[in-house]
């Protein structure tokens, strides 16, 4: 544990009791002015963007992240509660469109200091060896302009911050995880009893949760809220994992700032500092360097709304990619009816999960795979499910009352990346005056078939476990792609280090770089590629006087 302190205090930075982050790290914060030129302005504060603010502060950065939603106090402002949490989502204007459109909001966007790994499921699984060359071995998707071992130890260093618990990890890269773990409740337990009778393997976790005191921070209580912000600070995200840590080393976070527009200086082509709304004002703060982490919707929308008269199509934008190649999961479940009392709703949403299907099967008629993982709806969400399959009424209230002994397990299906599905600015704006994105989605047949693969597999094991009256719900989740990192220019946006390759100062550290997604959790992903792009950069610009030079 001596070793995740020495390079993140952040577990350490909060109150004994673990409600919340020292108050000093607030009341004395760092601030700067806008006429200040920080080493580093970063917009969203995120999985990619909090992780990129930790590192660079630890480096004795000048760094300034904005968010444009609230800095968030848990003790206080969240609540353990399915509509009492739905200010934690960006509940801002998209537009959807394309055949399979995709609802934006509560499970694939966030809104606030921590993004949307403050209301995640916790499940932090790596992406497989792989993901990184699906071209290459299967002649679909994208290969990455780096490997898997050039994550690897960011992977490790990140396990162990948050910290991930779970068994050891048969697939992929097998690896073992930080801290053991957690119990199994009944839902998991079902999901193991049908895998075992089907002779498929499964393990419990990887949650980033914590099993045990970490720090400050306190055991989980398996109260089941872990879609609607961890209320106790046992579950990771950046709120409490990275942020403390980062303020610590004089980093500030001016929360409630919406950035409007990447400014560049037409003669040199750098980018000079952002254009925000703060308090009702337009705002600019001067930086030598600019990175965006605003993920896959707002990444590409504010490159898009920051057209100048050098990139009259959007910034960075010079051979049509910005918006390009968005994804989402599928992201079906399906739940069963057992005899015995479940409570699918104690324990974290995420506990046990399968990838035996991730990887291409050649005996197969659809290319890549899907994982299994055991998910957990609330109340309002399993009316949702019900309701989906016709039921009103009385029916609907039987099932309601009947909540207990349901089961409920979730695919992630592998989706591939198309050109069409992307994001492009809407004629409709937003409070602030601002095109809003609109974001068109359309399936592909491998991605049907997935999805078709997937339901069968979960209908079994439920169905191996004694469960009855089996229904299944289909939905997306985990949105990846946008600003996607490649090997020129042509072809992505940024290159393997989140460098923009048309405005040199300028950083894209989110999920909107990731090429393909596979068929696990990004949120572990996207923190590794900012902790990656952090050292990288720090290695390049060793120096106040270097950054100077290279701005």
């Amino acid at each position: 544990m001596s070793d995740v302190r020495d390079r993140n205090e952040s577990a350490w930075l909060l109150t004994p009791d673990g409600s919340r982050e020292e108050p000093r790290l607030r009341e004395q914060m760092r601030t700067f002015a806008d006429t200040d030129e920080v080493d580093i302005v970063i917009v969203g504060c995120g999985a990619g963007g909090s992780t990129l603010m930790q590192r660079l502060a630890r480096a004795g950065w000048s760094v300034v992240a904005m968010d444009a939603g609230p800095f968030w106090r848990p003790e206080s402002d969240w609540v353990s509660d399915e509509a009492g949490s739905h200010h934690l989502y960006w509940g801002e204007s998209r537009v959807i469109g394309g055949t399979d459109p995709v609802p934006l909001g509560s499970n694939n966007s966030g809104r606030g200091v921590g993004g949307s790994m403050v209301h995640y499921a916790g499940y932090t699984p790596r992406f497989h060896p792989s993901d990184f060359s699906t071209f290459t071995d299967d002649g679909v998707g994208a290969d990455w302009p780096l490997a898997y071992d050039d994550l690897k130890p960011y992977y490790s260093d990140i396990e162990g911050e948050l910290p991930v618990a779970g068994e050891d990890w048969p697939w992929g890269d097998p690896h073992s995880y930080p801290h053991r773990p957690h119990p199994v409740s009944g839902n998991g337990e079902l999901f193991q009893r049908g895998a075992l009778a089907l002779g498929i393997t499964a393990k419990v976790g990887p949650v980033a949760i914590a099993n045990g005191r970490f720090g400050h921070r306190p055991h989980c209580i398996y109260r089941g809220f872990c879609l609607q912000g961890c209320k106790v600070n046992a579950k990771a995200s950046p709120l409490v994992t990275h942020v403390p840590d980062a303020l610590d080393h004089g980093a500030e976070i001016r929360a409630d700032a919406m950035v409007s527009r990447v400014a560049v200086d037409e003669r040199s082509g750098l980018a000079t500092g952002v254009h925000y709304l703060y308090r009702g004002k337009e705002r600019f703060q001067r930086a030598r360097m600019v990175a965006i982490a605003g993920y896959s919707i707002e990444t590409p929308r504010l490159l898009l709304n920051s057209a100048s008269t050098r990139f009259p199509d959007g910034l960075c934008n010079d051979f049509d990619q910005v918006g390009r190649y968005l994804m989402v999961q599928g992201a079906p479940q399906t739940a069963a009816r057992f005899d015995e009392e479940v409570r699918m709703f104690k324990g974290p949403p995420p506990e046990v999960s399968s990838e035996e299907f991730y990887e291409t099967d050649p005996a197969k008629p659809y290319k890549r795979g899907f994982s299994i993982q055991t998910v957990s709806p609330l109340p309002i969400t399993w009316a949702e499910h019900v309701t989906a399959q016709g039921h009103w009424g009385a029916s609907l209230r039987h099932h309601m009352s009947d909540y207990v002994h349901w089961a409920c397990l979730g695919a992630l299906c592998e989706f591939l990346p198309q050109a069409n599905n992307r994001v492009t600015l809407a004629d409709e704006t937003d409070r602030y005056g601002l095109p809003v994105a609109r974001f068109d989605y359309s399936q592909c047949e491998n991605d049907r078939m997935l999805l078709d693969a997937a339901r069968h597999v979960m209908e079994d094991i439920l169905t191996a476990a004694g469960g009855k009256g089996v229904i299944t719900i289909n939905r997306a989740a985990h949105l990846v792609g946008g600003a996607r990192m490649a090997a020129d220019e042509t072809q992505g946006v940024v290159d393997s280090d989140g460098v923009s390759f048309a405005v040199p100062n300028l950083l894209i550290t989110d999920g909107s770089v990731l090429p393909t997604q596979g068929s696990a959790n990004p949120a572990l992903t996207i923190m590794a590629v900012a902790a990656r792009a952090a050292d990288r950069l720090v290695r390049r610009t060793s120096s106040a006087h270097s950054r100077r030079a290279l701005a």
